[in-house]
């Protein structure tokens, strides 16, 4: 069984938004994966982007900088 682990979770109003996020954290080297938004989050288009915890400041300034819009980013042990 895997080990649970603070995530940052990014969720989205649209999935090209999400698209668009994976798209530039891979261009930026940022680690993380699409997956279906948890339930104990609201994410419009039921896909989240999850990232380890230490990289939610970094999460937060690319997104901004590429002006993709998000829901939130919310920090969970998953």
């Amino acid at each position: 069984m895997r080990e649970r682990q603070p995530r940052a979770v990014v969720t989205f109003h649209t999935t090209a938004e999400a698209m668009a996020t994976e798209q530039v954290c891979r261009e930026k080297r940022l680690e993380g994966k699409l997956i279906s938004a948890p339930r104990a989050l609201s994410a419009d288009c039921g896909i989240a982007w999850c990232a380890p915890a230490e990289t939610h400041a970094a999460l937060e300034e690319t997104l901004t900088a590429e002006g993709i819009e998000y829901a939130g980013i919310y920090e969970l042990v998953m």
